[in-house]
């Protein structure tokens, strides 16, 4: 049996090289194989740090006879979610369309012309709550196919018909106050009033949503709508950095609580969480002053440089929910496990501190830390917080995806530029510009993105849109802090290529998630909803819109209007569902701040200028730009910007009104409050 995916750049497929199934990668000669064999094609999609899909690779994929039925009857073929999105948002769909649900695992099984005509989640060994066992399903597959083949053959035909022929453009909406002020209203009546965040269990981080609400409350100021809006971010922030979901010892969020009180996480931590949460915190540290905020975020960007940072500069992908085999192992405690770590005394403390029972909040008995308030014995706090890190970290710790994944580097460039701005770190920012060079150098090939790398080995899988929008974002964060004009220039390029190569022509403002020249499935997926992650459409329109206010004016007439265009399709999305719309609401937010331009123009190293940029950096509100830079400088939001009387000075503009320039730090701070 040939090892296909023993030379596979994702961590995940490697997980299942040396499986007794048969697999193959996702390919056309795993289809050409299944067409000869005249055998369906078993697709089984998943991730590296998912915990159910470790559950079934034990109990079905490395059992001998389960293989044995799926290498018989079935071309078997492993994607892995993160490195194929594409793929999973085409049979994501139709799983939902089938079952109600979705999730990963994913079981789909197909035609030979890859139609989909039976699609699940996870399936256990023996027959459990109503569902069969794996077994039987393959036997009952079987079954159906020897003997009803043309039958199952027009069905799958058929579900790749409708999953094509639902999926129609948005219609064009307004977007303008009245619809940002119904989306406000619908947050306001989802919000948990008793645990914050939005809905029940399981919750999820609602960082997108956050975003917008702390730029909302920046534009409207002391109005009751701005009011309601920041106390949903103070109250959803707090709550989740002092739960479980929250790693109260080495920093990081896990990706999401299985209970409605943020007690009990699903313990994998993911790049992109928290990177979106990292900018959450970092800019809700900047708007209100928050001590808790700053703390949070100045932790989170330790986690994400000290356990997520690659050898060549970039940042991978997860930790897994594991450890070798029990979900939350590293991260769970006993009182007694406190006593023998701290001693009776300090152990005791602890356990009252971070709401560690006997009975457990946990599994087993064992409970996850909280800390619902900061003690008033910071000192003893933190001696006994680094000796818990130094016992837990002779524990067995989780595996680490180590994938490179572009879209979620751009996040992370993002989210460490935009910190490090907002609490004064430029050490951060270095670390951005690190991931940014790493991802150039290898994602970019011929001009067009790659998907994923992992050791400096560029993957195969072609980017996708959110490759390029949330990559564009970071470049143009890089660009606003270092002032290089080489980090604008390349986030324009991979924007020209979004418009040329995903936009629907036949549709203004509506954006495919795969290039018009990528690998055709059964149907090209086209999502705009911000789940997890931004979506590849509205983080392309962020970026469009930012590009907008710091290039030339004949390109910036082009993004504007494209991102204009993007937005009108994003209205009734953000309207009827904006817990699923944030990143477009807060590209809405910064459309209606103009989005604002600050332009300082000072010597190299004066202290004016310095002081002008820092005060802009922390007024300024989100999605306002700020450039600074030399008089002369060829950057287009500084040409033609003089000193003032031989001082530095800040152009404040809004859309296409400028202010008189200004040279103190009162009066940029005055004219960045209207």
């Amino acid at each position: 049996m040939a090892n296909r995916l023993a030379d596979a750049t994702s961590p995940y497929l490697l997980q299942h090289a040396d499986n007794p199934v048969d697999w193959w990668p996702w390919c056309e000669e795993a289809f050409a194989e299944a067409r000869r064999r005249d055998v369906p094609v078993l697709l089984s999609v998943g991730y590296a740090a998912c915990h159910w899909c470790h559950v079934m690779a034990h109990e079905s994929f490395e059992d001998p006879e389960t293989a044995r039925l799926m290498n018989e009857h079935f071309v078997n073929i492993k994607v892995d979610r993160e490195e194929r999105p594409d793929i999973d948002a085409v049979y994501m769909e139709a799983t939902q369309a089938m079952t109600g649900q979705g999730g990963w695992p994913m079981t789909c099984f197909l035609t030979p012309e890859a139609e989909p005509f039976h699609c699940g989640t996870y399936y256990p060994k023996s027959p459990m709550g109503g569902m069969p066992s794996f077994r039987q399903l393959l036997g009952a597959v079987i079954s159906a196919w020897t003997e009803r083949g043309d039958e199952v053959r027009n069905a799958a035909t058929r579900v790749a018909q409708q999953l094509s022929a639902q999926r129609n453009p948005l219609p064009q909406s307004a977007v303008d106050d009245e619809m940002i002020g119904i989306a406000i209203s619908r947050l306001k009546s989802e919000f948990d009033e008793q645990h914050a965040g939005f809905g029940g269990a399981p919750k999820f981080p609602p960082s997108m949503v956050l975003e917008f609400l702390l730029r909302h409350h920046e534009r409207v100021g002391a109005a009751e709508t701005g009011k309601s809006a920041l106390d949903m971010v103070r109250r959803t922030c707090a709550a989740m950095a002092r739960g479980g979901i929250y790693d109260q010892l080495a920093g990081g969020f896990a990706r999401y609580s299985v209970d409605a009180a943020w007690v009990v996480p699903h313990f994998e931590k993911m790049l992109y969480d928290n990177a979106l949460l990292l900018r959450v915190y970092a800019h809700l540290a900047r708007v209100d002053d928050n001590e808790l905020a700053a703390r949070v975020a100045r932790e989170t960007a330790e986690f994400l440089l000290r356990d997520l940072r690659t050898p060549q500069g970039g940042f991978a992908a997860s930790l897994d929910a594991d450890t070798e085999g029990v979900e939350g192992l590293t991260y769970v405690w006993t009182p007694q496990q406190l006593i023998e770590a701290l001693g009776p005394e300090d152990g005791a403390w602890a356990a009252e501190l971070l709401q560690v029972t006997e009975t457990g909040t946990f599994e087993r008995g064992a409970s996850t830390l909280q800390l619902p308030q900061d003690p008033a014995d910071r000192a003893r706090w933190q001696r006994i917080r680094d000796r818990l890190r130094e016992v837990r970290q002779q524990r067995p710790q989780p595996a680490r995806d180590d994938k490179v994944v572009t879209a979620w580097n751009g996040l992370a460039i993002t989210a460490l530029v935009e910190a490090a701005a907002a609490l004064d770190e430029p050490s951060w920012a270095a670390a951005a510009e690190q991931s940014a060079e790493l991802v150039l150098q290898h994602h970019l090939v011929d001009g067009r993105l790659r998907r994923t790398s992992r050791d400096g080995t560029t993957g195969d899988a072609a980017g996708v849109l959110e490759d390029y929008g949330c990559l564009a974002e970071g470049l143009l964060a890089l660009h606003q802090f270092t002032g290089q004009q080489r980090w604008l220039e390349q986030a324009c390029a991979l924007l020209d290529t979004a418009l040329e190569h995903f936009a629907d022509p036949q549709n203004p403002g509506m954006f495919f998630d795969t290039a018009s020249d990528a690998e055709s499935l059964v149907r090209r997926p086209s999502d705009p909803t911000d789940n997890a992650s931004p979506s590849g459409a509205s983080s392309v329109t962020a970026a469009l819109l930012t590009a907008s206010a710091l290039v030339e004016p004949e390109r910036s007439t082009r993004y504007r209007q494209a991102a204009e265009q993007g937005l009108a399709r994003s209205g009734l999305l953000a309207e009827r569902a904006p817990r699923f719309a944030g990143h477009w609401l807060s590209t809405a937010e910064a459309v209606e701040h103009g989005p604002l331009q600050v332009a300082v123009v000072g010597n190299a190293g004066a202290q004016d200028r310095s002081e002008l940029v820092t005060a802009a950096r922390k007024h300024a509100p989100g999605g306002a730009v700020v450039v600074a830079g030399e008089p002369g400088t060829e950057t287009p939001l500084l040409t033609g910007r003089q000193l003032v009387d031989g001082s530095a000075a800040a152009y404040v503009c809004r859309g296409f009104v400028c202010d008189r320039p200004v040279t103190g730090v009162g009066e940029l701070v005055s004219a960045l409050a209207r």
